[in-house]
Order: structure tokens, then C-alpha cells, then sequence
């Protein structure tokens, strides 16, 4: 055997979604989204595509993106179903993360890779982002809520008119301790052997 499996299994089980709001403000280092994205490279990729792209926000760029976020949800919801809690989450966000990263897939030009396999390969992308993060002690929670996929949004992140946005990955310690995990089905019963 070539890796340790015992380690590799514990780190996939202890890797945790950690909701923006429970994130505490203890800072992520550069160096630690770096390697972060440095393994989200490594992701699988048909015809050598590497679709994934990442647009990492901090600071001030941060907090107008959150503005952003928090406009468009108060111009796009009607009155009667605004919430202005929801509203302030938004802004929330930006006081308590060190970073917030845009997932974005590039679209191969020729298409000939179908587009589904460029998402799924960005989808394996944050996986690799999200199991080094738990190698880190930092939760990683992927949002596609709200207008992630709206036309104001892929204008605002700069996208070419075929390429998508794939939601935010808000990156962080957690408050308090590290959260227990969550329930899974048996792996037994989600499996058909065919022989």
C-alpha cells in the first residue's frame, strides 16, 4: 500500500461543512488557501480541460461582494418576503471570514468535453479545496443559495458568456469545538453489484 488508508478515510469522515455564521474570526493564512487550491488542481479532468477556476476574495473586495450579495437579495425579494436578518447575514459574513472563494467553471471553447463532466470535474475540485481545509483544522462550506446562479452574478464575478458560477466556499475555524459529524446512510445500501 502506498498511502496510509486508516489516515486517508479519517481525514474524508472529518471533513465538516461549517456554515458562514459559525466561523470564527480566527484567521486563514494566504499560505493555507494556497495549498488549499494547489490541491484542487490535482482534481480529475477529462480531455485535460482543468475547468475549475477560483476567485479568492478578502478584504475589501470581500465586503462589497457580500454588499453585493445582500443588494441583490433585497432588490430580487419581494417586500412581503424580505427578511432583513437575511439581509444582514450577508454583510455578517464578510466581519467574520478571512476569505470567500468564487467557484467558477471555464467552459472548454471547442465543447467538445460535454459540459456536465466540466462541472462534475470542478465539483472534484473542491473536494480535494475541502479535504486539505480538514487536514487544516478549517471548515469548508459550499453556498449555491440565494442568486449564485443569476445573470447579475456571473456579470459581477466577470465571467465569458458560456462559462458558470458555482457558488461560494466560505473557509474558517470553527467556533467552539470541532463539530460532530453528521449521519450517513450504510454505504451498503446505495450500492448494486452486478456480476
Amino acid at each position: 500500500m502506498r498511502y496510509n488508508l486508516t489516515e486517508i478515510q479519517s481525514l474524508i469522515r472529518d471533513r465538516r461543512s461549517i456554515k458562514p455564521l459559525k466561523i470564527s474570526t480566527r484567521k486563514v493564512h494566504r499560505e493555507q488557501i494556497e495549498a488549499m487550491i494547489q490541491a484542487a488542481n490535482w482534481a480529475p479532468t477529462h480531455g485535460y480541460t482543468e475547468p475549475w477556476r477560483f476567485k479568492v476574495f478578502s478584504g475589501q473586495a470581500m465586503a462589497d461582494l457580500m454588499q453585493f450579495n445582500a443588494d441583490l437579495y433585497k432588490s430580487k425579494t419581494s417586500e412581503e418576503k424580505f427578511l432583513p436578518d437575511t439581509y444582514n447575514s450577508f454583510l455578517e459574513r464578510a466581519k467574520r471570514v478571512s476569505y470567500i472563494i468564487g467557484v467558477c467553471m471555464k467552459r472548454q471553447e471547442s465543447e467538445v468535453i460535454p459540459e456536465v463532466e466540466e462541472i462534475i470535474e470542478v465539483g472534484c475540485a473542491v473536494q480535494n479545496f475541502s479535504l486539505v481545509a480538514a487536514a487544516y483544522g478549517l471548515g469548508c462550506f459550499w453556498s449555491t443559495g440565494g442568486f449564485a446562479f443569476s445573470a447579475e452574478m456571473h456579470e459581477y464575478m466577470k465571467l465569458a458568456p458560456k462559462d458558470k458560477f458555482l457558488g461560494f466556499l466560505y473557509v474558517g475555524y470553527p467556533e467552539g469545538e470541532w463539530p460532530e459529524p453528521t449521519k450517513r446512510g450504510i454505504w451498503m445500501n446505495k450500492v448494486e453489484w452486478l456480476e
